[in-house]
């Protein structure tokens, strides 16, 4: 069955950075786009990173274009969203997501907290 599990959350300070990473099972990863959403509290689920499959193609939410990166490692099955410059408002749940054979699938997700 698929499943994805992230990982690399915690507390940071303002302007510190983190690295999450998803690592996904039970299909086959290099055919399939996968997405980095967050969910602050009171706030609804909303997209912050998505790659394609081969990696050429890459969409960012406004709030973190230059300052996030998303990347992926077929070889491993992994995602990756490298976190920069991180705000108190990117304090939220981070969920991997993929969308296989027209389902969607979530990660248990990542508590990032941005505070001093």
């Amino acid at each position: 069955q698929v499943q994805l599990v992230e990982s690399g959350g915690g507390l940071v300070q303002p302007g510190g950075s983190l690295r999450l990473s998803c690592a996904a099972s039970g299909f086959t990863f290099s055919y399939y786009t996968l997405s980095w959403y967050r969910q602050a509290p009171g706030k609804e689920r909303e997209l912050v990173a998505r790659i394609a499959s081969t990696s050429s193609i890459t969409t960012y939410a406004d709030s973190v274009k230059g300052r996030f990166t998303i990347s992926r490692d077929n070889a491993k099955n992994t995602v990756y969203l490298q976190m920069n410059s991180l705000e108190p408002e990117d304090t939220a749940v981070y969920y991997c997501s993929a969308v296989v054979y027209n389902k969607p699938y979530w990660g248990q997700g990542t508590q990032v907290t941005v505070s001093s």
